[in-house]
C-alpha cells in the first residue's frame, strides 16, 4: 500500500507504528539474549527432551490464552490448517533442522546463513502474501542481510563444517521466514496470546513421542535446581514471551518489513557476550552492527511525502 503524495495527510492517516517496532525488537532481542541459556540446557538435556520439556511447561502457564477474546470468531478450517503449520514449521522443523546444522557447521557458516532470514521473509512474503516491498524496506533488508553477514565473517572460526550442515541451516532459514509469513496471516483472525498457545501446544504434540523417546533413557536425579530454574525461564520467554510481542508487531506491520527485524537476534547475542562473558567487539564487528541497524532505520523511517 502507497501514502499519498501529500505528506501531512500521510503522516496523519498512517501514524507510524511505534509501539508495533518496540515489539518486534524487543521479541528478537530476548531471543538473542537467551541463546546461551539453550546451549548451555543442551549440555544437560537431550534435545528433543529439552523441546519437549520447553513445550510442556509453556502450555501450562499459557493455558488461559487458550480462551477466545470477546468477539473473535471461532476458527475456521484453514486457520485451523495454518496454525498447524505455523507450528510445525516454525517451531518443530526449524528446532531440528538448526540444533543439527549448528552442530555440522562453523559459526561462520552459520552466522551468513542466518543472516538471510529478512531476505527470505521478503522473498516468501511477496510470493505467498502477495505484499508489494517498497524500494526503501528493500534497500533496509539488503543493509541488514550485509551487516549480520560481515558479523559472521569476522569471527574467525575455521571449526569443523559441511555441505550438509549448511543446507540444514538455510533449510531453517526458510522455515523462520514461514513462521512470519504464516504469522501475518494468523494475526488477522486470532489474538497474539491464542496463536502463541495454540501453536505451543501443537509444538507439544509434535515433540512428545521423540520427548518421551528420550525421556525413557534419562536420568532426571542427575539434573540440579538451577538447571530447572534456566529452563523454567526458558520455556516461558521461548515459548510465552517472545512469541507474543512478535505476534503483537506483526499485526500492523508488513511481513517484510518486520524480517528486518530479526538484525535483533545477533545484537542482542553481543551485547549478552559484552557485558556478562568478557567479550570484545573488533571495529568490523561493530562497522556491521552499525550496518545492520542502518538498515532498520531506513526499512522503517516514517515517510514524509516520499
Amino acid at each position: 500500500m502507497h501514502s499519498s503524495t501529500t505528506a501531512p495527510t500521510s503522516a496523519a492517516s498512517h501514524p507510524t507504528p511505534w509501539l508495533a517496532y518496540v515489539c518486534l525488537a524487543a521479541s528478537t532481542s530476548l531471543i538473542g539474549s537467551y541463546v546461551g541459556l539453550s546451549k548451555l540446557l543442551v549440555v544437560v538435556f537431550p534435545v528433543f527432551l529439552l523441546a519437549w520439556l520447553r513445550f510442556g511447561i509453556a502450555a501450562v502457564v499459557m493455558l488461559p490464552w487458550l480462551r477466545r477474546t470477546p468477539g473473535e470468531a471461532t476458527m475456521s478450517g484453514r486457520t485451523r490448517g495454518l496454525v498447524f503449520l505455523e507450528s510445525f514449521i516454525g517451531n518443530f522443523l526449524f528446532s531440528i533442522c538448526l540444533l543439527f546444522g549448528l552442530k555440522q557447521s562453523s559459526a561462520v557458516v552459520a552466522g551468513v546463513i542466518m543472516a538471510g532470514i529478512p531476505a527470505a521473509v521478503a522473498l516468501l512474503s511477496w510470493i505467498f502474501l502477495r505484499e508489494r516491498i517498497a524500494p526503501r524496506t528493500l534497500g533496509g533488508i539488503a543493509l541488514a542481510v550485509a551487516g549480520i553477514a560481515m558479523v559472521a565473517l569476522s569471527r574467525h572460526d575455521a571449526s569443523q563444517q559441511s555441505g550438509w550442515g549448511a543446507l540444514l541451516l538455510l533449510a531453517a532459514v526458510f522455515c523462520e521466514a514461514g513462521y512470519v509469513v504464516i504469522g501475518k496471516r494468523l494475526t488477522q483472525d486470532l489474538s497474539p496470546k491464542r496463536i502463541s498457545a495454540l501453536i505451543n501446544l501443537w509444538g507439544l504434540a509434535l515433540v512428545t513421542p521423540l520427548g518421551l523417546w528420550q525421556a525413557l533413557d534419562f536420568d532426571f536425579s542427575v539434573v540440579r535446581a538451577p538447571h530447572w530454574g534456566l529452563l523454567t525461564f526458558y520455556a516461558v520467554a521461548a515459548s510465552m514471551v517472545t512469541v507474543w510481542l512478535w505476534m503483537k508487531g506483526l499485526r500492523q506491520i508488513p511481513a517484510a518489513k518486520a524480517g528486518v527485524f530479526m538484525v535483533f537476534l545477533p545484537i542482542a547475542t553481543a551485547l549478552v557476550g559484552l557485558l556478562f562473558l568478557g567479550e570484545h567487539l573488533t571495529g568490523i564487528q561493530l562497522l556491521a552492527y552499525a550496518l545492520a541497524l542502518g538498515g532498520v532505520i531506513l526499512a522503517t523511517w516514517p515517510n514524509r511525502g516520499l
